[in-house]
């Protein structure tokens, strides 16, 4: 299960790799994808995977310049790496976030 936070809490993270679905419980591409990411995070016990409601977190979505949702972005050490707007298949996620967080598998 992905961890659903906050502003505070997406502050505090220390991960190497961290994987952040903005969302919107209105959304429904956002429903559309969510269980995709759920079954990710299980596949890539690596990378954490976390949920951010934009509309509960507006100041954090408005400081990140995130205009559309579903939005996905890949961090390190709290550094933006890459983001994905919009519907994607699970495959598209998932190889795309292996694309990007390759160098952390043993």
């Amino acid at each position: 299960m992905i961890e659903k936070i906050s502003e505070r809490q997406f502050k505090e993270l220390k991960n190497d790799f961290v994987v952040v679905d903005f969302y919107a419980n209105w959304c429904g591409p956002c429903k559309m994808i969510s269980p995709f990411i759920s079954e990710i995070s299980e596949e890539i016990p690596l990378v954490a995977f976390k949920k951010i409601d934009v509309d509960e977190n507006e100041d954090l979505a408005s400081t990140l310049n995130i205009k559309s949702i579903p939005t996905i972005i890949i961090f390190k050490y709290g550094k933006e790496i890459d983001r994905k707007i919009g519907f994607a298949s699970k495959a598209v996620l998932k190889n795309w976030i292996l694309d990007k967080t390759v160098y952390i598998k043993k």
